[in-house]
Formats: structure tokens, C-alpha cells, sequence
């Protein structure tokens, strides 16, 4: 055997086991780099949805602030001006001022009630639904359906008001920009899931256009962003589908856990 052959014989398993020690210590580097940058963006999207549900419980406790200061203060304040206008005994000087103030107070009451839903607090998600779909003036020039499918069950009671501000956002948003003679919300109750549907006939909108302030007798999708941040909160989807002139549609899927499985709430809806 040559001399040089034999360094070289004995040499070239240790290169081996180097080389191969060098790829393993390369492959194990590269897994954990691709685990930190995993836990990494968890913790960043964590991160962002407790920013988000923090954002989001903030804004409720400042309805509910709001709502009391209505109801307590504003409220009380033109109940207290329409006892004294009373005890003036001048119903020809005062009948259309207390006419007045009644719409106020009135006003005030509904303003409250939209900011802190009781019946949701009282009933539940399935009954303020109900609720809401009856507040609608049933003269109006849009005709609002609300119907409900499935077995209606109680939800986390955070998780309950996300879902009606939901709801709400929805109606509001055909209300104020759909020029509909006909808005369709249909709520669908799964074993663990919750599904929305909303539709309605007005002007539609282009949805490929950045958001914008509308033109005279146009829309935009203007209002889903707040939606798509409390479907997110609640881990849901959103879909939707419009057109100038053609309506608009939207669908939202969200995956509740629900609070009581063995409870149904019997409810008979119009």
C-alpha cells in the first residue's frame, strides 16, 4: 500500500462523521430558527388580538359610561324640566315643548338602550336579537328580517355581545348606506359553531375600491373593517360579495364554544 494512501483511507471517515456532524448541527439550527420564528409570530398575533380585545372591551366600557351618563344624567335632567313646565298650568304655552321634551327623553332612552343592550345582559344573545329585529319601524322604507335557525344556546357573555355588536354593525351599515327596501340577517345555530348571513337589495358597491366617503346615491364597503375586527376576535371568517346596483351579501362563520350545551332557549320568532 502507497504511503499516502493510507492517511487518506484513514482520514476520509472522520471528514464523513465531520460532515455529517456539520449538516445535522445545520439541519438542527435551521429547525429551531424556523421554531423561533413560529413562536415568534404566535406571540406576535397574540399579541395583536389581546391589543385588539382590549381595544374592543375599552370601547364597551365607554358605551356603557356613556349609556349611564344618558340615562342618569340627560335623561333625569329633561324629566326634571318637563315636571316644572307641568306645574306651570299653561298647557297653550307649554303643550309643544312637553311634546318635545317627550321626544327627547324618548330619544335618550333609545340612544341608551343601543349603547348597553339589558335584554342581551337579561336574556341572551337569541332574545336581544329578537328584540333588535322588533325596534324596526315596521312603516319604514326598509323592511328588516331577522330570522334565527338551529337551537339558540347561551354563549360567553363576552363572546354574546361581540356577536351582537356584529349583528348590529350589519343593520346599521344597510341602514345608513343601502338605500334597501329589504335587509335579510339570518343567524344559524351549529353544535359548536355560529354562522351569520346578511343580505340586502339596495345600491351595492364596488368592493375593489379602497374604502371612501360615498358619492350621492352610492356605497361603499365602508364599515367592514370594524366588522372584520370583531369577527377576528372571535376567531371567525368573513366573506362578502357586492356590485353597484346588485345588493350586497356577506357571510360570517364563527367557531363559539358555547357556554351551556344542555340548555336551549325556546324562543318563537316572526
Amino acid at each position: 500500500m502507497n504511503s499516502w494512501l493510507f492517511p487518506v483511507l484513514l482520514a476520509t471517515p472522520v471528514l464523513l462523521l465531520l460532515a455529517l456532524g456539520i449538516v445535522g448541527f445545520v439541519l438542527r439550527y435551521q429547525r429551531r430558527l424556523l421554531r423561533q420564528q413560529e413562536e415568534m409570530r404566535q406571540m406576535h398575533e397574540n399579541a395583536q388580538q389581546q391589543a385588539l380585545e382590549a381595544a374592543l372591551l375599552a370601547q364597551e366600557e365607554e358605551r356603557r359610561r356613556i349609556a349611564a351618563d344618558l340615562h342618569d344624567g340627560v335623561g333625569t335632567t329633561l324629566a326634571i324640566v318637563k315636571l316644572h313646565l307641568n306645574t306651570l298650568n299653561q298647557p297653550d304655552l307649554t303643550g309643544e315643548a312637553t311634546i318635545l321634551l317627550d321626544q327627547a327623553i324618548n330619544e335618550v332612552r333609545r340612544i341608551s338602550r343601543n349603547l348597553l343592550p339589558a335584554a342581551l345582559q337579561k336574556f341572551g344573545l337569541s332574545f336581544a336579537l329578537e328584540a333588535l329585529a322588533r325596534t324596526m319601524p315596521a312603516d319604514g322604507p326598509t323592511h328588516v328580517e331577522v330570522e334565527q335557525h338551529g337551537t339558540p344556546r347561551r354563549l360567553d357573555p363576552k363572546q354574546e355581545l361581540i356577536v351582537y355588536r356584529v349583528v348590529q354593525e350589519l343593520l346599521g351599515n344597510g341602514l345608513r348606506h343601502a338605500h334597501a327596501s329589504l335587509i335579510r340577517i339570518e343567524v344559524e345555530y351549529g353544535p359548536d359553531f355560529m354562522a351569520l348571513r346578511y343580505s340586502d337589495n339596495g345600491v351595492g358597491f364596488d368592493p375593489t375600491v379602497p374604502d371612501q366617503p360615498p358619492l350621492p346615491g352610492t356605497r361603499t364597503g365602508l364599515g367592514l373593517t370594524n366588522l372584520r375586527s370583531r369577527v377576528g376576535v372571535l376567531r371567525g371568517t368573513l366573506r362578502h360579495e357586492s356590485a353597484p346596483g346588485q345588493g350586497t351579501q356577506v357571510w360570517i362563520s364563527l367557531p363559539l364554544p358555547y357556554l351551556v350545551t344542555n340548555q336551549a332557549t325556546s324562543l318563537s320568532f316572526a
